[in-house]
């Protein structure tokens, strides 16, 4: 990274030194909005919030070694005091990706964001010293303090965008102009907070209008098999590179098929052909990967090396189809991070794969913000268990949404059960699960689901 004085950091945001005995003094470490993330020789971002203020845990993350604090008030600690932290936040990131050579390469899309974050930064660490988003950090936080760990030595910056409401993106790119942007997809996820599927896509075009000329370097690689995605190639100056599996994508997969849950297809692209065997669980990784593909593509690597790269990368992020293995045989997927309707038939379609004929159980709460669609996508998902042919269907919480999830009317009927909350899971999934076992757990974040995996491992 890019170290900074605090004299500097006065400078760049506009704000006031209180407390500073040195002026001087070096942010050398990652900063972090968390106390609990705070490292020696970083600097502890204070945000307030509407149930938890930052400047609260100044004395925490001082103990943990923050050289400063960036606040909206004095904190009896080294602080920069500034208006608005979070708009300072960005500050310091457009003066820290100026002083850099980096390509920023953007991605955003209602589902897989993280996932193909990963696949993209390892696949592009093999062209270049990379730096990406950790986790979801995908907002007006975390992706400023994903750009303040790059320095001079970075030439790919791999950010994951996220969006709420309309201008979302927009805002972000601001801060970090991309050079090449992905768009994945545009499905459900959020529709009760913006509306409609359309509204969704808008705000996903942000992304691409933001790209410079294709004169200028300016690439939108877009999804061919997302319509809505597609359309997005008008609303763009940038060059155009879609990828899918249609023959009309320059960037394609064919050979399609699945070795124990894990896609495998042939690479095409214009550079050549190559296989490629994933090593996360899902066919719809493929369209994931080829996303990835066409981002490498971009910045000039061949299809042998993208391919080989794609191979070679692993799972990184908790939550989503995660797999683990118990010692007395029990197969649990782990993909509780959070839902949506097409998240949620892929991790279903993936479970009854990966058993292969072993009893399958599925758990699942409740699919959240999703508007006006609630019930009607939960009926769709219970009728998927009952086609599929699940044996087991335990539902985690009360409500239309989850009685929706166990009125079928296709299908066989699974054995159905419920608990109540997330408390009341563990013993009845004890009693329930035998060797050999398949289990997929999945639901929003917000059902509290994302680390019950952990308390089954053993």
């Amino acid at each position: 990274m890019i170290t900074l004085t605090l004299a500097e950091i006065a400078e760049v945001t506009g704000g006031t030194l209180h407390d500073v005995p040195d002026p001087e003094a070096r942010v050398t470490a990652p900063s972090a909005v968390d106390s609990r993330d705070v490292v020696p020789g970083g600097m502890f971002v204070a945000v307030g919030g509407a149930r938890v203020d930052g400047h609260d845990y100044v004395p925490q993350a001082v103990a943990a070694g923050a050289v400063c604090v960036l606040a909206t008030r004095p904190v009896a600690a080294p602080a920069v005091v500034v208006d608005d932290v979070i708009a300072a936040l960005g500050d310091l990131a457009r003066h820290v990706l100026a002083r850099t050579s980096a390509t920023v390469v953007a991605l955003t899309g209602s589902a897989g964001k993280t996932t193909t974050k990963d696949l993209l930064a390892q696949v592009l660490a093999r062209h270049g010293e990379t730096v990406a988003t950790e986790r979801s950090f995908n907002g007006e936080l975390g992706l400023p303090l994903t750009v303040l760990r790059a320095d001079t030595s970075t030439r790919f910056l791999v950010l994951e965008m996220g969006a709420r409401h309309i201008g979302d993106i927009a805002y972000l790119t601001t801060l970090t102009p991309p050079k090449v942007g992905i768009v994945l997809n545009v499905g459900s996820a959020h529709v009760g907070e913006f509306g409609s599927q359309e509204a969704i896509a808008k705000a996903k075009s942000e992304l691409v209008q933001a790209l410079p000329a294709s004169g200028e370097g300016g690439v939108a690689v877009l999804n061919a098999d997302d319509r809505l995605v597609a359309a997005m190639a008008e609303q763009t100056t940038a060059q155009i590179l879609t990828y899918g599996t249609g023959d009309e994508a320059t960037i394609r997969a064919t050979d399609v098929s699945q070795i124990d849950g894990r896609a495998a297809f042939t690479l095409r692209t214009p550079t050549g052909t190559a296989p490629v065997t994933l090593q996360l669980l899902g066919l719809h990784q493929v369209h994931n990967a080829l996303a990835v593909a066409g981002a490498a593509h971009a910045v000039g690597m061949n299809a042998a090396d993208i391919a080989q790269a794609l191979t070679e990368a692993k799972p990184l992020s908790a939550g989503r189809l995660e797999l683990i293995e118990r010692p007395d045989g029990v197969t649990i997927i782990n993909d509780a991070f959070n839902a949506n309707a097409e998240s949620m038939r892929a991790a279903l379609h993936t479970l009854t794969t990966l058993a292969n004929g072993r009893r399958t159980i599925a758990v699942l709460g409740e699919m959240r913000e999703l508007g006006e669609t609630a019930k009607a996508a939960h009926t769709e998902i219970g009728d998927l268990v009952a086609d599929l042919g699940l044996d087991v269907l335990i539902t985690v919480g009360t409500g239309p949404n989850i009685n929706a999830l166990t009125n079928t009317t296709t299908g066989s009927t699974p054995r159905i059960k419920n608990a109540e909350t997330p408390e009341a899971l563990l013993p009845l999934l004890n009693d329930l699960l035998r060797p050999g076992d398949t289990v997929l757990i999945k639901a929003s974040r917000s059902v509290g689901l994302e680390n019950f995996a952990d308390l089954l491992r053993t």
